[in-house]
């Protein structure tokens, strides 16, 4: 992985320590910095740092005057920590089980317990310690993360480890870096999008387990959308426009999906009127009547609350003076909408596909009225 080892002294050098005072320790060579070995599984510095403070998990060099560096013994034990956490072991056991797989004792834990430099000599005749037990594979998903992740982009290892472990500083951090740095579609469609998925999975195959993982997970990724305008340049807004409504279907509770459209938009210039979860018949009416809108998305994540009528009865609504009606444009999105009942209607693939199909009633410089 890219930047996990940060120039590590080549072995038989004799390179002097930090105090100039003799040889670095021999395990130095192959030894990281807690930067990168947090870039390398994927959760942030504070978090080894405390795990170092409460469980002992903490790197074995420690050359004075440098920084710390985890030699191949630690990182396997961090490793191993990751792995069990992510299984849902807490974390106290996972920290207890990972000491006596990698370090051959169940050391003490506490933050301020002074390590021993060596350990006790073996009792006369003891027979000589069983190696530690070989390490399972990691499981699909990969890099620890529990989740059945497939083939995805690396961003998402590393957002799925952290909803795993429920750290939402690194949640946001990974989120907002994704947004920043891909565009919002990108990252919605590559990245959020396939580890909610992964994490909806792994709710339904574990009975209740998980769920505090998704819902955590949905609010940073929900608490992201909405700060887009902070994180990304936006189109000047198309002022006196008409508006897209976006709403969910009467009894759709699930509303994400409608956010990051609505932040996509907006990084487009494009105006909304965003309505949320659960709408009810009569106040998407009243809404479309009320904005005038060139453009009503209607969500449905599930078939049983797809309502073709309200679909039609919306696309049928005019307004204006005689000779110059106008009637919206119905996009029904989402997957609980039946591609057959929807001929006739505009069909979006995904959320790039809606954002440029929705821009085209917004020519630039023009103030368009949806005909």
């Amino acid at each position: 992985m890219p930047g996990e080892v940060d120039s590590p002294v080549s072995p038989g050098t004799g390179a002097p320590g930090a105090d100039g005072a003799g040889p670095a320790h021999p395990s130095s060579a192959a030894a990281v910095t807690t930067g990168a070995l947090a870039r390398r599984l994927g959760v942030s510095p504070t978090t080894l740092r405390s795990w170092d403070r409460r469980y002992g998990l903490g790197p074995a060099l420690h050359a004075q005057g440098r920084h710390r560096r985890w030699a191949p013994r630690d990182i396997a034990m961090v490793e191993e920590m990751c792995r069990l956490t992510a299984a849902g072991a807490p974390p106290a056991e996972a920290a207890r089980v990972a000491r006596q797989r990698f370090a051959g004792e169940d050391s003490p834990a506490p933050a301020d317990a002074a390590r021993s430099s060596k350990a006790p000599p073996a009792p006369e005749g003891a027979p000589p310690p069983a190696p530690p037990p070989a390490r399972p594979a990691a499981r699909a998903g990969g890099a620890g993360s529990g989740l059945p992740l497939g083939d995805v982009r690396q961003e998402c290892r590393g957002l799925a480890r952290a909803a795993v472990r429920l750290d939402a500083p690194e949640l946001e951090r990974r989120l907002a870096e994704s947004v920043g740095q891909h565009g919002l579609a990108v990252a919605w469609e590559e990245v959020m999008m396939p580890t909610l998925r992964a994490v909806g999975r792994k709710w339904e195959s574990s009975g209740d387990r998980y769920v505090e993982v998704e819902h955590l997970l949905s609010w940073h990724i929900s608490s992201t959308l909405r700060s887009a305008p902070l994180l990304l340049p936006r189109a000047a807004p198309r002022t006196g426009a008409p508006p897209v409504v976006l709403a969910c279907t009467p009894g759709e509770q699930h509303s994400l999906a409608l956010e990051a459209l609505t932040a996509a938009l907006g990084e487009r210039g494009v105006p909304t009127r965003m309505l949320g979860a659960a709408v009810p018949a009569e106040a998407l009416l009243a809404c479309v009547r009320r904005t005038g809108a060139a453009a009503i998305v209607l969500w449905s994540q599930t078939r049983s609350t797809a309502s073709m009528p309200l679909a039609r009865h919306v696309a049928g609504l005019e307004w204006g003076a005689a000779g110059a009606r106008r009637r919206p444009v119905v996009l029904p999105v989402g997957p609980g909408w039946d591609r057959r009942a929807c001929a006739g209607f505009t069909r979006c693939s995904g959320l790039r596909d809606a954002v440029e199909a929705l821009s085209r009633l917004y020519p630039a410089g023009g103030d368009q009225r949806s005909g």
